[in-house]
């Protein structure tokens, strides 16, 4: 069985050198290219398991070899070396299809580590017997035009290690999206951990994501691993990141930069190989405008964008989800269906909450239904239409009408009497709705913040502001 094969392209021989040995240590073949040319022309010969390139080469950039073998046919991951401080240059690479980086001077344990992501991504059994590469079912059903595209999407961006910013509005299923390209990935067989940003006290933050030592603070009887390294290997979720405080913002960036992390009470860092998949149903470029998040961190977890589509942007999927979650309610020997005319009417909803809105409004109903029979009158929905069927009788025998003389295109309506003020006014808007949703759901907050597309953190503020009290007892 021959050695799977590596091209190390850099101008620098010590550089190339190291790069040589440690490659050839791990049991692969390696050929060495100066510059741009000679790498070129090892490609026309040469099939290659990885192709790790310098910046900066004689006769032009690294980046125009990424950019080459991301538009050829061929799938070889390419990682390139920046120099030391430039994580603008590794950004720009991974925007570019860069599979990863590694930054100068060389640490040979996260290159090691990088080649072995690389090499498991290149192997034939990753290519053809694989769960992501076999053509396994999705977890993300339907087959709207723009679940095509998502996925299509999440088959491409799973071969990259570049930071991946997920946008969609909540419940939309961000983080289906994230377990997706995870089980995607080369990394399918390590942790996935999912961590919503807004749910931790700040107070506790740095402890969550890094860890701690035993007698570091009181309290610590034990020692602790971090999220970062619970994920180690694998794929940490940031979920809501736009919830992060200014303070752990800045400690997170150089977490992702360095890709080291130190433990509360330790006195050196520890490496982590993890890859960020962040998420947010808010407007990152609006929070760095308005001083909420920083820049930095936002160019940094921002590499490449996923936009999930809203539910009322997929209607045609509607059907393939109800059954799939009627079939989940329903649980093992039990059944459930829709009644006539229910799927039409669901058609007839915006679904604000989206997906997992839908999932909701079908649980309600079940509660409600007879012998699993959900009916129009168990959907409870505000703003539906319900869709009737004429009998075939009475439309045969009813004449047909004359067309109703056409609305004018504006009607006058009466003037509705201004409020005496404007945020008295808007305070006491605010107050009902978030009232009806807590109602909605028994006061529970957590759910209360989901229908409101808010974090708990945000309705908590609210609450306390508007002094909205929970009803004792």
């Amino acid at each position: 069985m021959t050695s799977p094969r590596v091209l190390v392209v850099d101008d620098e021989a010590d550089l190339r050198e190291l790069l040589e040995i440690t490659l050839v240590r791990m049991g692969l073949d390696v050929d060495s290219a100066e510059t741009l040319r000679e790498a070129r022309a090892f490609l026309a010969q040469n099939d290659y398991a990885l192709i790790l390139t310098d910046m900066r080469l004689p006769d032009g950039l690294g980046l125009e070899l990424v950019q080459e073998v991301g538009a050829s046919n061929k799938s070889t991951p390419i990682a390139v070396v920046t120099a030391y401080g430039s994580a603008d240059n590794a950004v720009v690479a991974l925007k570019a299809g860069a599979f990863d980086y590694v930054s100068k001077p060389v640490v040979l344990d996260d290159l090691r580590v990088m080649v072995q992501s690389a090499l498991r991504l290149s192997a034939p059994s990753a290519q053809a017997g694989s769960p992501a590469a076999a053509g396994s079912a999705s977890r993300l059903i339907g087959e709207s035009a723009v679940m095509q595209a998502l996925r299509g999407q999440i088959e491409r961006l799973a071969r990259s290690m570049a930071p991946i910013a997920i946008t969609g509005e909540s419940g939309s299923g961000k983080e289906l999206v994230a377990r997706e390209i995870h089980a995607r990935s080369s990394r399918a067989g390590k942790p996935f951990i999912a961590v919503n940003c807004g749910a931790i006290p700040e107070a506790l933050m740095e402890a969550e994501f890094f860890g701690y030592r035993k007698g570091a603070f009181t309290g610590a009887a034990d020692e602790r691993d971090g999220f970062f390294h619970a994920a180690n290997g694998g794929t940490l979720m940031l979920d809501e990141v736009a919830d992060l405080p200014l303070a752990m913002q800045v400690k997170l960036l150089r977490a992702i930069q360095e890709r080291r992390v130190r433990k509360i009470g330790a006195t050196a860092e520890e490496p982590v190989d993890v890859r960020i998949i962040s998420a947010t149903h808010q407007n990152l470029a609006h929070c760095v405008e308005t001083g909420k998040f920083r820049q930095d961190l936002f160019y940094r977890l921002n590499v490449i964008e996923l936009s999930v589509p809203p539910l009322r942007e997929r209607l045609d999927d509607l059907g393939v989800l109800v059954n799939g979650m009627l079939a989940r309610l329903a649980g093992p020997g039990q059944q459930a269906a829709l009644g006539p005319q229910v799927l039409e009417t669901l058609r007839t909803y915006s679904f604000p909450g989206n997906v997992r809105e839908l999932e909701n409004v079908l649980e309600r109903a079940l509660a409600f239904a007879n012998d699993g029979v959900i009916e129009v009158g168990d959907l409870s929905l505000k703003g539906a239409r319900v869709a009737e069927r004429p009998a075939p009788e009475a439309a045969a025998a009813a004449p047909a009408a004359p067309a109703a003389p056409a609305a004018p295109a504006q009607v006058a309506a009466a003037p509705a009497e201004l409020p005496s003020s404007l945020p008295d006014y808007l305070e006491q808007v605010e107050r009902e709705i978030i009232l009806r949703a807590l109602a909605q759901t028994q006061f529970n907050r957590t759910q209360a913040a989901m229908l409101l597309g808010i974090s708990f953190r945000q309705l908590r503020y609210q609450m306390q502001k508007l002094d909205i009290q929970e009803p004792e007892g």
